[in-house]
């Protein structure tokens, strides 16, 4: 499991780097997701956009990725396909994350804050 990341003031972007969050890599995931967010930012943005294909694991993934966050951090998404934002829609998870269109957008938005 890939995942790239950049810093910003009060941000930390973290792209996927795969097309897939699924069974396969679920636990290598949530292991990268915990290193990025232990060191991170008050706001962690987790790209999505080259995610094509989610399975319940993955969801099960990223869910497990907001419970291990610290307490004064927010973990938002970023660029949802299509295919992914119906499973988050479909499990009513789109109320729990902030979703934002794009990476820039939510990065604009915590220099915005800032």
């Amino acid at each position: 499991m890939k995942l790239n990341h950049k810093d910003f003031e009060d941000a930390r972007l973290v792209t996927v780097c795969e097309n897939r969050i699924d069974a396969v890599c679920a636990i290598q995931f949530k292991d990268e997701m915990r290193k990025l967010t232990d060191e991170g930012p008050t706001r962690v943005i987790l790209d999505l956009s080259q995610v094509e294909f989610l399975d319940s694991s993955g969801l099960g993934a990223v869910v497990a990725a907001l419970k291990a966050k610290k307490l004064e951090q927010t973990l938002e998404l970023a660029a949802l396909q299509p295919a992914v934002e119906k499973v988050f829609h479909l499990t009513r998870m789109d109320t729990v994350f902030v979703i934002h269109d794009s990476a820039t957008t939510a990065v604009e938005g915590a220099i915005d804050a800032s």
